[in-house]
């Protein structure tokens, strides 16, 4: 993963969390690391039109927004392994895997989001070392942002930042590894019980 690529991560993290006050005193720090950082002519026009509509909003709006799409909706969540194991038990077996790998990596997290946290993982990607575990996390990144992706309709604001990830940064997942992450996923049980229960 080469520098241009490393800089659309770090871009992506930042626009990906939860829109402070930070994001927006950030503006012209993304938009020089685009103009130093990304070579690419093209990368670098769609990156800036990508995250062009989130700054057009009063911070207010764009967190109203932010929590309407990422934390209402499973479909668009921003936790890896919610969109690899949905409601399992198995979650918390694959955030312990995870929380090592950053760990053995040297990177230390400063934040209380879970270690699946996609903006965190976007960021670790952009300056962990490159080995076989990282792969093995670019290639399951992969398949979770392509179905956010695939479920946000295209004229949702934060589409354009999920597009250029899966154009120039994350590999294409196959039709395999979205049948697998659609099969070991687990949905919640919402059913009725089957009698009432009454508190007092």
């Amino acid at each position: 993963m080469g520098p241009q690529e490393r800089a659309i991560l770090i871009i992506a993290s930042r626009v990906l969390s939860y829109p402070d006050a930070d994001l927006f005193e950030a503006k012209e720090d993304i938009n020089a690391c685009m103009s130093e950082e990304i070579s690419s002519v093209t990368a670098r026009n769609r990156l800036q039109v990508a995250i062009k509509p989130l700054f057009a909003f009063k911070p207010e709006e764009l967190q109203q927004l932010y929590v309407s799409i990422f934390d209402l909706k499973a479909k668009f969540g921003l936790y890896l392994s919610a969109h690899e194991l949905g409601d399992s038990p198995k979650r918390g077996a694959a955030l312990i895997k995870l929380q090592k790998l950053i760990n053995v990596a040297g990177y230390d997290r400063t934040d209380n989001e879970l270690a699946d946290y996609i903006p965190m993982l976007l960021e670790f990607l952009a300056v962990a070392p490159e080995t076989e575990n990282s792969a093995r996390l670019v290639k399951r990144l992969s398949v979770a942002l392509q179905r956010i992706k695939d479920n946000l309709p295209e004229n949702n604001s934060y589409y354009g930042i999920f597009s250029v990830l899966m154009d120039f940064v994350f590999p294409q997942p196959t039709r395999e590894d979205i049948k697998k992450l659609e099969f070991e996923r687990e949905e919640a049980d919402l059913e009725e019980l089957p009698y009432p229960i009454m508190y007092k």
